[in-house]
């Protein structure tokens, strides 16, 4: 709960002390900077231990997000929403009084159309958001509203405002859960007990109904986001269409906003009633697809537009932990990924964080198509019949996977973990310093360098011991220059002796351990070719290590 603070606003939200107790209204810019999820990512973390970068890497799944146009669309309609909704509400001009003596007249009488005074005109709007499961409409919905405080108390008036309240449909499309699971969202947002005085009791449907009007008003509530309304399907008993009168009439009489998030099985709820269908679309029904394969725009003065999959995927690109990651994010990378995601942001950032982890434990160190492939295939087979039907593109396919979610990810996550865990041959920066993280990334940043003496960890610990306060660039160029100095006295105290007959045996490397090699090499190229396939091809395919002398000499003739 937040104090409110008064900010003077314009048009018809001018002089309503709800709306201008909320945040400023938002540029597209700053939508953008405030949604998006950032996720530190240095260079010197990738020479952690598997196991540090195994849950660097993980961090991905809750704390990346980056913004898309649908994300800015979508906050610009929940902004006006809860705004507009307001205007009719306004306790300066005594029309939420007006709400509230109706509300009562309503709650006593038992009858749904029953004013006490001249009924005021609602401005609130509805709104049907569809989506498949998995393409982000939950987690954007909590970003946008978390850029509200839910709950702002007007010393003024001695009112208690509620934002937003998010509550999920319930499992049996049961009007009594639905209320219950209202009233408990309540109580979680004002530490109230409205659960234990009204849903518990024996109260009809109709009383509790009014009773959730009622306090609606009685606290404002600005926007109401009902979750899961795919579940109303599964009630055979009429209760789907009594809840959707109930929300047509939060909307015209309460003039409380509503939004109803779903899955496309959600759709028969706003085919089979002209007026729900009306009310559903009151600002629009938004049918979230999946991220479309769009290439780049190339304008007439040279400079490129890249297209939201292209940008989103360079944006989650750069957030590697391997120790040969690739900088640039190929054609032939990108092709597959989309292909084996479809545009269904959990799956593309699943696959990728899965897929760093199967790099990590192997050794390969860098993301190949090859490695999204087979990552795909034994790590995501849940999802495989609900991918193939969004590559068919027929709807009757894709509504019977519409609620497919990807389980036991987690499990996924720990068992690919645990392998890494079980590297023990690997150097423990954090034990052998202790947990200092100044240290840490002084021997990380330096092993990136390929400054791997035996004499790194002692000179790394008498730099920080000697120099505290010093900056971890000052810090580098000293310990760089006191590694020469050992070095050099290091080479002419073995003049003469057998160090100089030393001679240098070629390394043998085992067919099993190609993969890890450099890209570049033809060893490695020859792991990420197909079985049956001829190393040649792959190469020409590829990679630019064969030169085309068919391509090459049309273009210079």
């Amino acid at each position: 709960m937040v104090n409110a603070i008064y900010r003077e606003s314009f048009g018809s939200y001018k002089g309503n002390p709800f709306i201008e107790a909320l945040p400023a209204v938002l540029e597209p810019a700053q939508v953008s900077k405030k949604l998006k999820g950032f996720v530190d990512c240095y260079d010197s973390d990738k020479q952690a231990s598997s196991s540090v970068r195994g849950h660097l890497v993980s961090q991905l799944m809750n704390q990346f997000f980056h913004p898309i146009n649908r994300h800015i669309d979508l906050e610009k309609k929940l902004s006006i929403m809860i705004r507009e909704g307001y205007v009719g509400r306004n306790p300066d001009d005594g029309s939420l009084s007006t709400h509230l003596q109706n509300g009562y007249e309503r709650l006593m009488s038992g009858a749904d159309d029953a004013i006490r005074f001249p009924s005021v005109t609602s401005t609130a709007r509805s709104l049907a958001f569809i989506g498949c499961s998995g393409s982000g409409k939950t987690t954007t919905l909590n970003k946008i509203l978390s850029t509200y405080p839910q709950v702002i108390y007007h010393s003024k008036f001695n009112f208690t405002q509620i934002v937003y309240l998010r509550i999920d449909c319930p499992h049996d499309g049961s009007l009594k859960s639905l209320c219950l699971h209202f009233f408990r969202a309540i109580d979680q947002a004002l530490d109230s007990n409205y659960e234990n005085k009204y849903a518990l009791k024996r109260h009809s449907i109709e009383t509790l109904l009014n009773l959730m009007r009622q306090i609606s008003n009685h606290h404002a509530i600005g926007l109401l986001v009902i979750d899961e309304i795919q579940h109303l399907s599964v009630n055979k008993s009429g209760g789907a269409e009594k809840m959707l009168n109930f929300f047509v009439t939060l909307v015209n009489t309460v003039g409380l906003p509503v939004v109803m998030v779903g899955t496309p099985k959600a759709r028969f709820i706003f085919k089979e009633d002209l007026r729900s269908a009306r009310r559903g679309a009151g600002f629009g029904s938004i049918f979230w697809e999946q991220m479309k394969q769009d290439r780049n725009i190339e304008l007439s003065d040279g400079r490129l537009i890249k297209s939201e999959w292209n940008r989103f995927t360079d944006s989650l690109w750069k957030l590697q932990w391997l120790r040969k990651a690739d900088i640039t994010l190929t054609d032939e990378i990108r092709e597959c990924w989309y292909d084996l995601s479809q545009g269904i942001l959990d799956i593309v950032v699943k696959i990728f964080v899965l897929a760093q982890l199967r790099a990590i434990d192997s050794g390969l160190e860098r993301i190949t198509v090859k490695l999204l492939q087979k990552t795909y295939d034994e790590d995501l087979k849940p999802v495989h019949l609900m991918i193939e039907a969004l590559r068919s593109g027929q709807v009757n396919k894709i509504e019977k996977f519409s609620d497919l979610v990807v389980p036991d990810i987690d499990k996924k996550l720990l068992r690919l973990q645990s392998l890494l865990n079980e590297k023990k041959v690997e150097f423990d920066e954090i034990s052998e310093y202790q947990g200092h993280e100044m240290s840490i990334r002084l021997h990380r940043t330096l092993v990136n360098m390929e400054q791997n003496s035996s004499l790194l960890v002692p000179t790394v610990k008498k730099a920080i011991q000697e120099l505290p306060n010093a900056s971890i660039s000052d810090l580098m160029y000293i310990v760089l220059e006191w590694l020469k100095d050992e070095k050099h006295n290091k080479t002419i105290s073995t003049v003469g002796t057998k160090h100089s007959k030393t001679k240098t045996k070629a390394t043998l490397i085992k067919q099993k351990d190609w993969h890890t090699l450099e890209t570049e090499d033809l060893r490695f190229q020859f792991t990420q070719k197909d079985t049956d396939g001829l190393l040649y091809d792959h190469l020409k395919k590829s990679t630019d290590l064969i030169f085309d002398i068919n391509d090459w000499l049309p273009k210079v003739s």
